[in-house]
This record gives C-alpha cells, structure tokens and sequence, in this order.
C-alpha cells in the first residue's frame, strides 16, 4: 500500500530559478507552555516545468523524489495569482 503524498498550500517567494519556485510555506501551531499559536514559516523548493508560477501567487504542492539536492516538491496547481 502506497502512503499518501504531503500536500502543501503556500505563497511563491522566489521564481528566478528555471523551472524551480520557492515556496513559503506557513503554519500555526500552539505553543506548549505560553498556550499562543505561533506562526511558523518553512521555505520549500518545488519544480515548475512550463515556469508558469510567478511571485505573490498562491500555490499547491505535493512532495515527490528528488529532483535535484534540495527539491523534492512539484507544483500542483495554481491556486491564486496574484493581484
């Protein structure tokens, strides 16, 4: 039985690499002893084939084999574009 992927929806950072996004990633998550959700922020490289992401647009991706030594992730979907 094959395991699910990991999905992520996060915000492009970066895309002046060929075929290759930066990918913020956010999360809220409480902390153990203040009892305060904090936002935590993690920076994800995914593949983009037809470079067609941008910065500021809302994307989906899902993880993947390695691509190169730190990309992991392809881009899924493009969620929102930005304004």
């Amino acid at each position: 039985m094959e395991a699910r992927k990991k999905t992520f929806t996060g915000q492009v950072v970066s895309d002046k690499m060929d075929k290759t996004i930066v990918v913020a990633v956010s999360s809220r998550t409480l902390h153990p002893l203040y009892k305060k959700y904090v936002t935590r922020t993690k920076k994800v490289k995914a593949h983009d084939e037809r470079n067609e992401a941008h910065i500021g647009d809302t994307v989906r991706v899902v993880e993947c084999r390695h691509i190169s030594k730190d990309k992991c992730w392809r881009l899924v979907q493009i969620v929102e574009r930005a304004r």
